[in-house]
């Protein structure tokens, strides 16, 4: 029997039902028809950020940024390139701090960029500090794993 998992949409923001299995065959939305994964990191703002943070099955990585920020410039090809690595294992989500200054306050962020790691609502892991690539996806393989279970 397959085993499924619920993912929330990053066009339409629906929670879908799928197969586990299947996470990597490119999904498509049951409400909005468009791919469910397509590689490219979520621009959330509050409510966007509550509904993938607390109803994704998968693990939510979350880049807090503000466009002023030049680490944070520099960091966001490299956050877009790790998108194409962790998808569908992972959402990334970029939270502008200027923009949900909210959701900034509530999570403590001081500094940024901040990448914080989330497993069904909860925090599970935060560096702070521009990161390339191949770090991003490193760290954040490293964090799911050490709290999957």
């Amino acid at each position: 029997m397959a085993e499924f998992m619920h993912v929330v949409c990053p066009h339409c923001n629906t929670v879908n039902r799928l197969p586990k299995d299947k996470l990597a065959a490119r999904p498509i939305c049951g409400s909005c028809r468009h791919t469910i994964f397509d590689e490219h990191p979520l621009e959330a703002d509050n409510s966007t950020f509550l509904q993938h943070v607390s109803r994704n099955d998968i693990p939510v990585l979350v880049d807090f940024w503000a466009p002023w920020c030049g680490p944070c410039q520099m960091m966001a090809p490299s956050f877009e390139k790790a998108a194409h690595e962790l998808e569908p294992d992972m959402r990334l989500i970029k939270v502008n701090t200027e923009q949900a200054q909210q959701l900034a306050g509530r999570y403590g962020i001081r500094s940024i960029p901040t990448l914080m790691l989330f497993s069904r609502g909860n925090e599970v892991a935060r560096q702070s500090g521009a990161m390339d690539a191949p770090r991003i996806v490193a760290w954040a393989r490293t964090m799911a794993s050490s709290t999957a279970g």
